[in-house]
C-alpha cells in the first residue's frame, strides 16, 4: 500500500506557520546608520543608511557600506544618498528598499519568516504624524507581520537599563546623526522632552566650513567625520591630538594636504556643542522639582555617537552642575531598547508610539 505524500506546509495550520517561523527584530532607523537587533542574535547589522541608485534607470545598486563607499565617487547619474534627513524619511521609496534589504539579510528563512516577524523601530521625538506614518508604511511594505514604533529617547534609555516605569526621574540625551533628542523620564512616560536638529551631521558641515575658511581647504564629509571621530573634543585635553588631511585648495584648485589639531576641530564646532548643552540645561529647567532629586542621583546619561565626544561629559557636568555619564556602548543604545521591548512586550507596550492611522504619508 503506497503511502500518501503530504506536503508539510499543507499539514500545518497558518497559526503554526506563522509561530515557527518569526523573528523579533528591533531596528534603530538612523539618519548616518541604521541597526538591526535580532532576538537571540543580538545586532547583527551596523551600516550607513546611504542608497546608490542609478538616476536613469531609477535601479538601486547598493545599500549600506557598499553605497557608502561610492560617495562622491561615482559618474553623475549614480547618486549615493541618504533617504532619511534629520531622523525622518525624505525619499519614501528608497527607505523603503534599504528597509527591505536589511530585513531580508536577517530573516534568512525567507518569506514565512518576515511574515510573522514582529519590528520595533526607532524614531526621533519630534516628528509629525505623516512622519510616523511614513516610516510605519515603509517598514510594513517591507514584508513583515507587525510594526510597532518607538521614541529614541525611550528607546536609548531601556537600552541604558534606566528604570523608565517606575515613578523616579531619568534624563537622557540621545546624540545621533541628525538629530539630538533630550528626555526627562519618568513612569514610562516622557515629563520634558526637546529635539534639536542639532547633531553629528551639523558638527561634520561646522568642520567643513572651518577648515575651509581657515586654510582654505575644500573637504568631504567623510574627511569631516573622520576629524570628529579621531581628535575631536569640547575641552581642552592633556595630549595635543592632530592628523594629516587632504582635499583641494580652493584658490589654486590643486590637491593640498593639511595638519589639522584638536583646537580646530574644538572650536569648529564649539557652536553646535554649546547649543545641545544649553538645551540640556533648559530641560532640567523645565523639570519638575519632585525629580530633580532623583536626577541628581542617577545623573545624566548621554547615548548616541556624540555621547563619544571627548570631554563633553565633563562640559555638560560644569554647565548644569549634574554629574553626567556616558551610556555603555552609547552607539547601540537605541536599538538594544528596542530590542528588549519586544522581548517584554506585554509589560513595555504602553512606551510604543500611538498612530493616528488617517495620516499618510505622500507618495
Amino acid at each position: 500500500m503506497k503511502r500518501k505524500k503530504t506536503n508539510i506546509l499543507t499539514a500545518l495550520s497558518p497559526r503554526m506557520i506563522l509561530n515557527n517561523f518569526g523573528q523579533d527584530i528591533g531596528i534603530d532607523l538612523g539618519t548616518a546608520n541604521t541597526l538591526v537587533y535580532v532576538k537571540n542574535r543580538g545586532i547583527v547589522i551596523n551600516e550607513p543608511s546611504v542608497v546608490a541608485v542609478n538616476q536613469k534607470s531609477g535601479q538601486v545598486l547598493a545599500i549600506g557600506q557598499e553605497a557608502k563607499t561610492m560617495v562622491g565617487r561615482t559618474p553623475a547619474h549614480i547618486v549615493a544618498t541618504r533617504p532619511l534627513v534629520n531622523g525622518v524619511v525624505s525619499d519614501f521609496e528608497v527607505t523603503e528598499q534599504m528597509l527591505k534589504y536589511f530585513i531580508q539579510k536577517v530573516t534568512k528563512g525567507g518569506f514565512f519568516h518576515r511574515l510573522r516577524s514582529r519590528v520595533v523601530v526607532g524614531i526621533p521625538s519630534g516628528v509629525t504624524e505623516v512622519e510616523k506614518r511614513a516610516v510605519y508604511d515603509a517598514t510594513r511594505n517591507a514584508g513583515v507581520r507587525e510594526v510597532y514604533l518607538i521614541e529614541e529617547p525611550i528607546a536609548a534609555a531601556i537600552g541604558a537599563r534606566l528604570p523608565i516605569q517606575e515613578a523616579t526621574g531619568s534624563i537622557i540625551v540621545d546624540i545621533g546623526g541628525g538629530t539630538t533628542e533630550i528626555a526627562v523620564v519618568s513612569l514610562g512616560g516622557v515629563v520634558v522632552d526637546r529635539s534639536l536638529r542639532v547633531a553629528g551631521d551639523k558638527m561634520n558641515n561646522d568642520i567643513i566650513r572651518y577648515v575651509r575658511n581657515h586654510f582654505k581647504l575644500a573637504i568631504g564629509e567623510r574627511t569631516a567625520e573622520d576629524i570628529k571621530i579621531k581628535i575631536g573634543s569640547v575641552v581642552q585635553l592633556q595630549d595635543r591630538l592632530e592628523m594629516e588631511i587632504r582635499g583641494r585648495d580652493i584658490i589654486t584648485g590643486l590637491p593640498k594636504e593639511q595638519v589639522i589639531t584638536d583646537v580646530d576641530a574644538r572650536k569648529a564646532i564649539s557652536g553646535s556643542v554649546m547649543t545641545i548643552v544649553n538645551s540640556i540645561k533648559s530641560s532640567i529647567e523645565e523639570t519638575p522639582p519632585e525629580l530633580i532629586g532623583d536626577i541628581m542621583e542617577r545623573g545624566i546619561i548621554l547615548a548616541g555617537g556624540g555621547g563619544l565626544l571627548r570631554g563633553l561629559d565633563k562640559l555638560v557636568t560644569n554647565v548644569t552642575h549634574v554629574p553626567t555619564f556616558v551610556a555603555a556602548d552609547p552607539l547601540t543604545a537605541v536599538v538594544r531598547g528596542s530590542g528588549m521591548v519586544l522581548e517584554d512586550l506585554d509589560n513595555l507596550r504602553e512606551v510604543l508610539v500611538p498612530l493616528d492611522m488617517s495620516k499618510r504619508p505622500k507618495m
